[in-house]
């Protein structure tokens, strides 16, 4: 995936306003504040919530810190 640096300065989450970033693993844009990723379909950003997946929290292994 490739977008233009411009384009990426100006992209927002449509629910909290905040910024997003590209993650190209996980296929899509990711908002830490939402815990959302908005996925980049046919190399077009799909900014719709109703359609954005929730993020999966990183596992910890008990009793480690």
């Amino acid at each position: 995936m490739e977008f233009s640096p411009d384009l990426l300065e100006i992209l927002a989450c449509p629910r909290c306003k905040g910024k997003v970033h590209l993650d190209e693993s996980a296929g899509g844009f990711q908002c830490e504040a939402c815990q959302l990723l908005y996925p980049v379909e046919d190399g077009i950003p799909n900014f719709l919530p109703e359609e954005a997946r929730a993020l999966v929290p990183t596992k910890q292994e008990p009793g480690g810190a």
